[in-house]
C-alpha cells in the first residue's frame, strides 16, 4: 500500500524563521504533500502541530524530518515515535541521517541508534551511582532530607484542628500521599 508522505518542521522560536523556511524547502523537495510545522521549543509540554500530524497519518503512510531534533525531544522519545508509527504502519524518512524506517537498513540504524542511548543512559547511571557512593565515603552525601516527616507533628496539629488532607499538604507544602502517610501512622502509634 502506497501512501502519501507528510512533512514535519519545528523551530524552537519564532525568531528562527530562515531554519524552518529551509526544513519547509526540504520537506517540499522530499516530496511532501501534506506538511505541519510549529515553532515552538521541543520541551514543550504540547506540541499541538507534532500532534496533529501523527494523528492525520495512515497506513501506508511515510512521515519525512529533515533532523531528528526538529521531531523528538530524546533519543527515546525518536524510539518512541517510531515505534508508535511502526505499529500503524507508518514509515518515517529523517533526511538529515538517510535513515528510512520502511527498509530493513533503517530500521538496523534506528535500532542502533537506540541501543547507542540505552548503553549511554546505562554509562550515566553508573557514573552516577560511583560518585555517590565516593561522596558517601567522603561523608559529604547524606541523601534527601525527609521533609514530609520533619512536619509530621504539623500534620498532626493540623488534623486535630480540623483540616482536611488537602489543605493540609498546601498549607506544608508537601504531597498529598505523604500527609496521609503520616496520619495513618499517627492513628496507628
Amino acid at each position: 500500500m502506497t501512501g502519501q508522505t507528510v512533512g514535519y518542521a519545528r523551530t524552537s522560536t519564532t525568531d528562527q524563521k530562515a531554519g524552518l523556511e529551509a526544513q519547509l524547502r526540504d520537506l517540499r523537495a522530499a516530496g511532501c504533500a501534506k506538511l505541519f510545522h510549529e515553532e515552538l521549543s521541543a520541551v514543550a509540554t504540547k506540541r499541538p502541530e507534532l500532534d496533529r500530524a501523527l494523528e492525520y497519518l495512515r497506513e501506508g503512510d511515510t512521515l519525512i524530518v529533515t533532523k531528528p531534533d526538529r521531531l523528538a525531544r530524546s533519543t527515546s522519545d525518536l524510539l518512541q515515535i517510531a515505534k508508535d508509527l511502526e505499529a500503524n504502519g507508518v514509515t518515517l524518512r529523517i533526511l538529515s541521517m538517510n535513515v528510512d524506517t520502511g527498509t530493513p537498513t533503517g530500521k538496523l540504524m534506528l535500532t542502533v541508534l537506540g541501543g547507542i542511548a540505552a548503553f549511554e543512559r546505562d554509562l550515566m547511571l553508573e557514573r552516577q551511582r560511583e560518585g555517590i557512593a565516593k561522596a558517601k565515603a567522603e561523608g559529604k552525601y547524606k541523601g534527601r532530607s525527609p521533609t514530609a516527616r520533619a512536619k509530621a507533628d504539623e500534620v498532626m496539629a493540623l488534623r486535630a484542628s480540623g483540616e482536611s488532607g488537602d489543605a493540609i499538604a498546601g498549607k506544608l507544602g508537601i504531597g498529598r500521599a505523604s500527609v496521609f502517610r503520616i496520619l495513618r501512622r499517627g492513628a496507628t502509634s
